[in-house]
Order: structure tokens, then sequence, then C-alpha cells
């Protein structure tokens, strides 16, 4: 993009999913560092706005594809408010039918549009049963770093900085109780069930850490079903809480912010601890850090994986939506002690 001027007012789409949403902050982070004279807006769900809380110099405007902006006429309805914002160039995050017909109507005037190319053929040879390409494949946070450099903002993503942590609310605090204990999320849910880690060994896992009487082991999820599982874990053991259907997105990512570590399945939570640079314990099951959806700045050694040997297929999909027959119990190869060992290396240090 030849303008680099004072004003540069860009707008990065991404509406959905939550740790995809999550994965743009050290991205925009790193863009904002480095290009101080940018103005930029971030179009999303509105479910998701508290995630870009701590990006200062970043705006977030609402897409509402349920209802205002549904369908063609909708999008158009959100091309014209959009508009008046002067965008200088839109960085589409996304690549979604919703974000390929904006894309049309910013062409009505001529605005730069660069879409992220997703790596499907790359993605495919990854996760296909036959003549599968075992190779790590470029991450999210790279193919969105990709679209800006397109634009004329190439960024180095090795500078991109944690948000600070946040101050915690009365609310959030009369719920935890603070004392001197360090703090353990666990997330054990995610979208499919070939990311979940057995629940019978979560339980092992936050029964070692209540035996130890050190740490507060705090509990995250969402929807009705997973606070009612979590509700019924947290009551067995002294120091579990249960923190899902409590607190709002802002809410939950004050505590995430202040936790000693996150032990998280291949899902939101991952990301959202990462970008605050909490140290994250990540279980895999049949997807795999080589599809590129990694968590931001962690080192691979937080990774724990279901066995290969046994299980060759892995990675089957790139979102856990597949699960071959006789693949249903391919996270049961990673042992409870195995990630006790791995959350004490934060927990003694």
């Amino acid at each position: 993009m030849d303008k680099k001027g004072k004003h540069t007012h860009i707008l990065a789409i991404r509406l959905s999913a939550m740790g995809d949403v999550a994965m743009t902050v050290p991205v925009l982070r790193a863009l904002t560092e480095k290009y101080p004279e940018i103005q930029l807006t971030v179009l999303t769900k509105k479910p998701f706005a508290p995630i870009f809380d701590g990006l200062e110099d970043v705006q977030v405007k609402v897409a509402d594809v349920k209802n205002r902006h549904k369908g063609l006429m909708g999008l158009w309805r959100l091309y014209k408010e959009l508009k008046p914002l002067q965008f200088d160039a839109v960085a589409d995050l996304h690549n979604v039918l919703r974000s390929r017909v904006l894309k049309k109507y910013f062409a009505l005037g001529r605005i730069p549009f660069a879409q992220i190319d997703k790596g499907r053929k790359d993605k495919k040879a990854l996760t296909r049963p036959k003549n599968k390409v075992f190779e790590q494949l470029k991450t999210t946070h790279e193919r969105y770093a990709d679209v800006f450099a397109e634009l004329g903002f190439p960024i180095d993503l090795t500078i991109a900085k944690p948000l600070d942590r946040i101050q915690l609310s009365e609310k959030v605090l009369d719920l935890v109780q603070q004392d001197t204990k360090k703090w353990v999320g666990i997330a054990p849910f995610a979208a499919h069930e070939g990311k979940m880690y057995p629940l019978e060994s979560t339980e092992e896992i936050i029964k070692q850490l209540d035996n130890t009487d050190k740490y507060k082991i705090l509990l995250f999820g969402g929807g009705i079903k997973e606070v009612e599982v979590l509700e019924e874990l947290a009551n067995n053991y002294d120091n579990a809480i249960c923190m899902a259907g409590k607190l709002n997105l802002s809410e939950e990512l004050q505590l995430i912010s202040n936790l000693d570590v996150m032990l998280s399945m291949d899902s939101g939570n991952a990301h959202m601890a990462a970008n605050y640079g909490i140290p994250v314990v990540t279980l895999w099951g049949v997807t795999h850090p080589y599809a590129g959806f990694y968590p931001f700045g962690q080192p691979m050694d937080n990774a724990l994986m279901a066995d290969r040997e046994a299980y060759p297929l892995i990675p089957t999909s790139v979102y856990g939506n597949k699960v071959p027959e006789g693949y249903e119990k391919a996270m049961s190869t990673i042992k409870p002690q195995e990630v006790m060992d791995k959350l004490m290396l934060f927990l003694d240090s």
C-alpha cells in the first residue's frame, strides 16, 4: 500500500471463533507498536469485544450478523456504517462469505483489501489419512501478519509483548477469596470431543493439586452442561472453585491474566491466557500444533500430545471435528501424572 501517512486507518475483520479472535491480539499489538501512526479498528462480534480491551490503540466495531447485519442487505447496511469511518485499507483476517461480500462493497470505493490465505491445501495434506505430509505449517499468527504485510505494514512477531495483567474487581475477588495460594486455571472443555481430555483424568489432576493444599484450582467453561459438570467437580474438592457461569468475559479475562498457570485443551482459553504471557500447558488429542493453532509465545515443550505411534492418523482434522473409528480414546495416552509434572514446573518455581 502506498499510503503510510499520518492518518492511515485500517479495518481488521475477524468475526469468530473465540480462539481465532483471541489469536489476533499479539499481531495487532506488534502492529500498533511498530506503526504508532496507524488507527486500527477491529470488526468482530459483540461477545468478543472484551478480548481487545488491553489494546489501547484499537477500537472495536461490532457486527450484528444475526440481526442488523444479516444477509446481503444487512452486510450492505454494515458497509454503509463503516464507510464514514474512512478506512484506507481493510485486513480480512477471516476470509469467509461475509467478509468476501464486504470486499465487493469496499471495492466500490477502491479501498485496498487484503485477505488471509488459510493454507487449505497444506492443511489438507497434514490431516489426510494417506500420504500425510507431517510438518509444521505456518502459524495462524503468521498468516494474520502476512495480511498486514500485503497492505504495506510488515511486522516482526518476535517483538509482540504480552498484555498487562488486569486489576481484579471486587466481584472477582469475592468469588476467588485471595490468599497466598498459587492459582491454577483449568479449562477442560473444547468445541469438539476429539480435543477433550477424559473428565476422570482431569479429576485426577484436580485431586492431586487439591491434596497439596497449596493451590487454588479455578475451573473455566461455558454452556449450561459444562457449568453443571464443573460445579459438581468443584464441590468435591476444598481448593477448587467453578468460575463457569459466574463471570462475563471481561471478568474472566481479569482472572486469567492473574493466573500462575493455565491447563487448557486446544481451545480459546489457551489463546486468551497466552495473550497475557501466562504459562499455558496444552493437551492435544486428534489435533496437533503443526496445523498452526498453537498459543502465542508458548514453548512447544508446554504441549502434551496423544501418542502418534499408537494413533498415526493424528492430526485427523484441523478443528478436532473428525475422529476416525478407534481414535475416541487417543487422548487417554496422555497420563495425568505427565500433566502434573508439567504443571509443577511452573508451580514449584
